[in-house]
């Protein structure tokens, strides 16, 4: 009892008390005391005033020359671009009309039967008819992954992510299915179109599309759907379902409409004559 006593009347260590009675006693606060350490405090304080008028004075003084650069960049910005826009609108023009000599060109150079045949697998015109649409999306929730995944690159390493080899395969197997003319979020792809990733875009003839990738393919619509699911493409595709989260969805259509390609180099082939030896 007399030890829990002694603690209950002498809470405060001895030493800590004698500290605190000392300082009272001295009076002291946190202002300095001597003539030199206040003289230090007030020039300390004159300095920090003074650096902030100096810097609000720069920051006046420079704000009309910063407003009026950035106008000027802004300004430039604006003619730049008007000037770009009307470069595309050139461009496409030209390219309609490269697009519809090369048409006329292809009615021409043989049988109608035969030109409409060449210039509808080409992509040179627009086509319409029965066909399958497909829809491929990435994951709902796309991750970064890495390790052992046989499906990264370098380039493009999300494994939720559908990527360009993936859209070539689903074309591919729609070709090899019966497809006789597809697109791509409306892009109609020809014997040279390319399937491309830059960073994580796939690109489509140098156009980047985004998800999700409508894939509209004309032809024989239920037995395309048939065959493009059980063979091997489809199959990567329904593999892709069940292991990264790929989101597809197929269907027959009785009609769909595909534009023609925005561009169509014609090549003709001349058949080559061997001259015999004598």
């Amino acid at each position: 009892m007399s030890l829990l006593t002694n603690v209950m009347d002498h809470s405060l260590d001895d030493g800590y008390a004698e500290a605190a009675a000392r300082k009272k006693a001295a009076g002291a606060s946190g202002m300095p005391k001597t003539l030199r350490a206040k003289l230090g405090l007030a020039a300390g304080l004159v300095l920090a005033a003074l650096v902030v008028t100096l810097g609000a004075a720069q920051a006046r003084v420079a704000a009309p020359v910063v407003a009026k650069e950035r106008q000027e960049l802004i300004d430039r910005i604006d003619k730049e671009t008007s000037s770009a826009d009307k470069l595309e609108g050139t461009v496409d023009k030209l390219r309609d009309d490269v697009s519809a000599r090369q048409r006329a060109a292809l009615k021409t150079s043989g049988g109608s039967g035969q030109a409409d045949l060449v210039s509808m697998l080409s992509g040179a015109t627009a086509v319409h008819g029965p066909g399958v649409k497909l829809v491929v999306d990435d994951a709902k929730e796309a991750s970064t992954g890495g390790g052992d995944d046989p499906r990264e690159t370098a380039d493009f390493s999300d494994t939720g992510r559908v990527r360009d080899r993936d859209m070539q395969r689903v074309v591919n197997g729609l070709w090899a299915a019966g497809a006789e003319a597809i697109s791509v979020n409306g892009q109609r792809l020809t014997a040279l179109s390319a399937i491309r990733a830059a960073g994580d875009a796939i690109l489509v003839d140098n156009r980047p599309l985004v998800p999700p990738y409508t894939v509209l393919a004309v032809g024989d619509g239920q037995r395309l759907s048939t065959r493009f699911q059980n063979g091997a493409d489809g199959l990567y595709l329904h593999a892709l379902e069940d292991n990264y989260g790929i989101r597809a969805t197929i269907a027959v259509e009785s009609d769909l409409r595909l534009a023609a390609a925005p561009s169509v180099i014609v090549r003709t082939a001349q058949p080559r004559t061997e001259k015999g030896t004598s």
